[in-house]
């Protein structure tokens, strides 16, 4: 089981978000996840990696990395932009690093994650058949597309998700933050939808901050920086719950430690390691590993 966890770069602040907060070295963030025991990670934003997907793929191992996939946000329901190109880019550094999950994140072409979006008909539509196109296009080369449901896109809320589920074949990323924040049930999710999902999330979340964004009070980002996201088991997330329903449910994906972090400081960097290193404990624990 193990080898089955993984962490992402979000969880020590490096975000594709501008003005964000301090964007750590990809040295200092991939040692520091080594030296908690980790041995694959997602890729992170633009620019963490290498582009060239040889040079992306050597980092990794040279990091002792194994490389998941990662976590690929883009518009997808404006038919005059046509995402297959830039997908089928990013699809080479997969091959090259032999990474196995694309993580698909349904943006509203707006900075940041602030906001609601509602799709007409015809931009659904044009939604769902680019899933299914992106489905096939990472097919092709063996790697599985998946859609992430994600507070301040396109598809976050339950009523979204079962469209989605509905009119795509697309699976889902289970982000046990993102759902419940979105109003939906994970747990629930898990159990009516076991075989739709194939990557999982984990990140708890704090209801009294994600309320107050929810609200329009704080920004997203002022959410996370107030501690929205906290390390696993110290939150609202039922995370325990939604690992058994996956456990009983057969799942054998990945699960990811990848809790959103604001860094500006020395002191924040420190807070977010030890947030992934309590995370990690606990999911090893629930896991067995």
């Amino acid at each position: 089981m193990n080898a089955r966890i993984a962490a992402a770069p979000i969880s020590w602040g490096v975000i594709e978000v501008p003005n964000w907060g301090v964007q750590l070295d990809r040295e200092r963030v991939l040692a520091e996840m080594t030296s908690l025991g980790v041995s694959a990670t997602e890729f992170g934003p633009e620019g963490f990696l290498p582009d060239a997907p040889a040079e992306r793929a050597q980092v990794l191992a040279e990091a002792g990395l194994t490389a998941v996939g990662g976590f690929f946000p883009i518009v997808l329901h404006d038919a005059d932009q046509d995402p297959l190109p830039a997908i089928e880019r990013e699809l080479q550094a997969y091959v090259a690093a032999g990474a196995d999950t694309l993580v698909l994140s349904a943006v509203t072409g707006r900075e940041g994650y602030d906001g609601v979006s509602e799709l007409s008909e015809t931009e659904w539509g044009t939604l769902v058949s680019n899933l299914d196109r992106a489905l096939d296009a990472a097919a092709a080369v063996g790697v599985v597309a998946t859609l992430h449901p994600h507070l301040g896109t396109v598809v976050e809320s339950p009523a979204a998700v079962e469209r989605v589920l509905s009119g795509s074949r697309i699976g889902l990323c289970l982000d046990a933050g993102h759902f419940t924040l979105g109003g939906g049930d994970p747990v629930q999710l898990v159990r009516d939808h076991a075989d739709r999902i194939v990557h999982a999330h984990l990140k708890d979340v704090s209801r009294d901050v994600a309320g107050r964004v929810r609200a329009g009070e704080i920004s997203y980002r002022d959410g996370v920086q107030q501690g929205m996201y906290c390390a696993l088991g110290e939150g609202d997330a039922r995370i325990p719950e939604i690992v058994a329903a996956l456990r009983d449910a057969g799942y054998a994906g990945w699960y990811v430690i990848e809790q959103d972090a604001v860094v500006e400081s020395e002191a924040d960097a420190e807070r977010a390691l030890e947030n992934a290193r309590r995370s990690i404990a606990f999911i090893r624990a629930e896991v067995g590993a």
